[in-house]
C-alpha cells in the first residue's frame, strides 16, 4: 500500500497522454513568454547604458533606474512566464493544476505556510545573529516609502518567479523525466542540475565564482528530495518564496541579482564557503529531518531512487 502511495506524484495517469518531447516544447513555449516579459525593460536601455555597461556586471547597464523600478522589470518576465506554464499546462497536455502541484486530491495550502513559516524564521534568525555578531558588515539602507513600494512589488511578484521556478522543475519537468526515465532517481538529479546551472548568469557568480552554482544545485537537491518524499510541492513552493521575498526585504548587496530598497545592505566581502557548508551540510539537511519529523515520512530509498516499474 505505502509503494503504490509514493509513486502517484510522478505516475499521474495524465503523464501518459504525450511523449516527452512534449515536454520540451512545453518548456520552450515558457522560455518564449518568458522573453516577451522582457519587452518593457527594453524601453529604458539606450545605446549610452549599453556603451558604459560593466562586461563584468551586465546589470550595470541599468544603474540609471531607479531600484523599485528595475525589481518590478526583473520579477516582471516571470509572470508572464508563468502565465505561459499555464497555458501549457491546460491546453498541450491537458492536465489540471492540482496534478502539477501534489499527489493529494487538493492542493494542501497548510503545507506552502508551514514551509514558508519555518523557512521564514530560519532565514531571519540567521540575519540577526550574522547583524549582532557582525555589525560592522552591514548598513541600515531602510527607508520607509521606498521601502513599501518594493514590499508591494515583492509581495504581488516573487510568488510568481518562485512559483514558475518550483511548477516547472519540480512539478511539470519532475514528471516529465519520470515518464521518460521511469525511475525517481535521475529526475531528482537532472532538474536540480538543469535549475542550478541557469543561475550561472546570476552577478553572485562573477562575484563568488562557478562555486556557487553548488548552492544552487543542492538547494535543487533540497527541493527536490522534499517534494518526492512529500508527493507535492506545496512545501518546496513554501521554502522557495518565503527565501527568496525574504531576501529582497531583508539584506541587499551590490552584487547580488536582487538590488533592493531592503532594510539592510551588505558591505562586507563574501566568503563562499562557510556559507556554503552552513546552508548545504547543516540547515538543509536539519530542515528535511524537522519535516519527516512533522509529516512521517519514510521509506526514503524507495521514494528517491526506486524504479517507478517496480511499484
Amino acid at each position: 500500500m505505502e509503494q503504490n502511495k509514493v509513486n502517484r506524484f510522478l505516475e499521474n495517469d495524465l503523464i501518459e497522454r504525450l511523449p516527452f518531447a512534449w515536454y520540451l516544447l512545453g518548456s520552450m513555449i515558457v522560455i518564449i513568454f518568458s522573453f516577451a516579459g522582457q519587452f518593457p525593460m527594453l524601453f529604458f536601455t539606450s545605446e549610452e547604458s549599453n556603451a558604459t555597461m560593466d562586461p563584468k556586471n551586465p546589470m550595470s547597464m541599468f544603474a540609471h533606474l531607479d531600484a523599485n523600478l528595475l525589481l518590478f522589470f526583473l520579477l516582471f518576465p516571470f509572470f508572464i512566464a508563468f502565465l505561459g506554464f499555464l497555458i501549457v499546462l491546460k491546453k498541450v497536455h491537458r492536465q489540471s493544476f492540482t496534478s502539477v502541484t501534489t499527489a493529494r486530491s487538493s492542493i494542501d495550502i497548510k503545507r506552502f505556510f508551514f514551509g514558508f513559516s519555518f523557512w521564514g524564521l530560519v532565514a531571519i534568525f540567521t540575519v540577526l545573529v550574522d547583524y549582532f555578531i557582525f555589525p560592522q558588515d552591514y548598513e541600515t539602507s531602510f527607508q520607509l516609502i521606498p521601502f513599501l513600494i518594493m514590499f508591494g512589488i515583492s509581495i504581488i511578484f516573487i510568488p510568481f518567479q518562485s512559483g514558475l521556478e518550483e511548477y516547472l522543475f519540480r512539478g511539470y519537468l519532475m514528471q516529465g523525466f519520470a515518464k521518460l526515465t521511469k525511475n525517481r532517481l535521475m529526475p531528482l538529479v537532472l532538474t536540480s542540475i538543469i535549475f542550478g546551472s541557469l543561475h550561472i548568469f546570476n552577478p553572485e557568480v562573477e562575484k563568488l565564482g562557478m562555486a556557487i552554482l553548488l548552492y544552487y544545485i543542492g538547494t535543487g537537491f533540497f527541493f527536490g528530495i522534499m517534494t518526492l518524499m512529500d508527493e507535492g510541492i506545496e512545501l518546496a513552493l513554501g521554502f522557495h518564496v518565503s527565501n527568496n521575498l525574504l531576501t529582497a526585504l531583508l539584506v541587499t548587496a551590490d552584487w547580488t541579482v536582487f538590488q533592493t530598497n531592503s532594510i539592510l545592505k551588505d558591505v562586507s566581502e563574501p566568503s563562499l564557503w562557510p556559507q556554503l557548508i552552513l546552508v548545504l551540510f547543516l540547515m538543509y539537511p536539519i530542515s528535511l529531518l524537522v519535516l519527516a519529523r512533522k509529516y512521517g515520512w519514510s521509506n526514503w530509498k524507495h521514494k528517491l531512487t526506486a524504479s517507478i516499474d517496480e511499484s
